[in-house]
């Protein structure tokens, strides 16, 4: 009995990390600072190296070789909580994720042949990051302390160009790595607080990606991307040590806490497959005079690829807790990008644009660990370059509207009832060099 115990602790520890490893709290589209400065929406515009991200037919228009550099820092959401929590019982309780900075470096590099329209490109990116972190004491700690998600994407490209009809056709392979990283304490509902468990946890898939854009008359410009869904096949080892006489008792052990006994650890590996979601996103980029572009684009993630979790552990005391899935049943959600660029001079562009962005998370699954929302994006950038080099920088400010959710079970100290708040700030910038 004590066995299953600290096993359904770590199986909660670890479906929470699972959950975060397909979401990262949110899918990171501020993968280039041009089209971050116009609120991401470039599918059809895709005129520079960050097309390999947005549509990669975008590239077959491309001269020559170029480099692009950059870097995406967010400031982690400063979301506070007021409510109660399953830890907290009927106590009233007002909490504060911890602050922090996320980077989030790009890299893209992209060849034209000058006989043939042909275009290659490889891109390198995060399109999944995540860090979040409350305090220990905080009434989430049973179910949240900390948590990162560190993935990167590869991805080699090629994209076709007809002259005649000003249409390119391009596809890229996604090969992604993801590391995860956990860190909460383990309670029990009737025994109390049991120990500290933690995971760590790596993944490599792979997807693809598809991209189309078109340009009919040289004022408009059409585009359509397709990323494909990446099953991620997940395996890591979770960790528990006891630090009550009840949590030690729960892995057979006698504690002895008047120095540090390793008796008192159990240990697990556990394997799992998340479907990360497949995504769509159409374009239409008008130019009214040579000065000023504007662009609406609409994406849909298709997350309702996330219907249940459901772990392997490979630890026979884990065995009653195979086979179990967990229902998430989370929606395909939509962001719709509005996005102008005006150019001031031959060597400065300027830039502003809004994104409402629609979260997949039902009430029902809702907590600390990913309390996402409904959000507004508004961006502000600029471009200064010549024909050899681009600099290009970006700030986006997010705000999630007001989650309030009834979820809170105190039979499993999981779920709250209260409001959650949150607000981001995104600063991007890249280095184009053509050559």
């Amino acid at each position: 009995m004590h066995k299953k115990l600290v096993a359904a602790c770590v199986a909660a520890s670890l479906m929470g990390t699972a959950t975060l490893s397909i979401a990262a709290g949110f899918k990171i589209n501020e993968q280039g600072a041009k089209a971050m400065g116009m609120a991401n929406a470039f599918t059809a515009q895709a005129d520079d190296p960050s097309a390999l991200y947005f549509n990669p037919a975008g590239i077959a228009f491309l001269k020559g070789a170029q480099f692009n550099l950059g870097s995406l820092v967010i400031a982690v959401p400063q979301t506070t909580f007021n409510g109660t929590t399953g830890l907290s019982g009927s106590s009233q309780v007002d909490e504060k994720a911890k602050r922090d900075l996320f980077i989030a470096p790009t890299l893209y590099a992209t060849y034209s042949f000058e006989k043939i329209p042909v275009t290659v490109g490889l891109g390198v990116n995060s399109i999944y990051p995540l860090a979040k972190s409350w305090d220990d004491s905080s009434a989430f700690r049973n179910q949240i302390q900390n948590i990162s998600i560190k993935p990167i994407n590869f991805q080699p490209t090629i994209a076709y160009r007809f002259d005649d009809y000003n249409l390119a056709f391009g596809a890229g392979l996604d090969v992604t790595h993801t590391m995860v990283s956990l860190q909460k304490t383990a309670y029990d509902p009737a025994a109390g607080e049991l120990g500290n468990l933690g995971l760590d946890g790596t993944a490599t898939d792979f997807g693809y990606n598809l991209g189309v854009k078109w340009k009919p008359i040289k004022q408009l410009s059409f585009g359509v991307a397709y990323r494909s869904e990446i099953t991620l096949h997940v395996d890591g080892d979770a960790n528990f040590l006891a630090t009550t006489q009840t949590g030690a008792a729960a892995i057979g052990q006698s504690a002895n806490f008047s120095s540090y006994n390793s008796r008192l650890r159990a240990i697990s590996t556990v394997s799992t497959t998340i479907t990360l979601p497949d995504s769509l996103a159409l374009g239409v980029a008008w130019q009214p005079t040579d000065k000023l572009t504007f662009e609406f684009d609409a994406e849909r993630t298709g997350w309702s690829s996330l219907q249940k979790l459901q772990f392997n552990f490979d630890n026979t005391a884990f065995n009653n807790f195979n086979n179990k899935p967990e229902a998430k049943n989370w929606e395909d959600a939509w962001c719709y990008k509005l996005g102008a660029q005006y150019a001031y001079n031959k060597n400065l562009d300027l830039r502003a644009g809004y994104a409402y962005d629609t979260n997949p998370i039902p009430d029902s699954t809702l907590g600390p660990m990913l309390p996402d929302a409904d959000r507004h994006n508004v961006t502000l950038g600029m471009g200064i370059h010549n024909d050899f080099a681009t600099l290009d920088m970006a700030y986006m400010w997010v705000h999630w509207l007001d989650r309030s959710v009834n979820n809170q079970s105190n039979a499993t100290l999981t779920g709250e009832n209260g409001t959650f708040k949150s607000d981001a700030h995104l600063f991007g910038a890249n280095v184009t060099i053509k050559f």
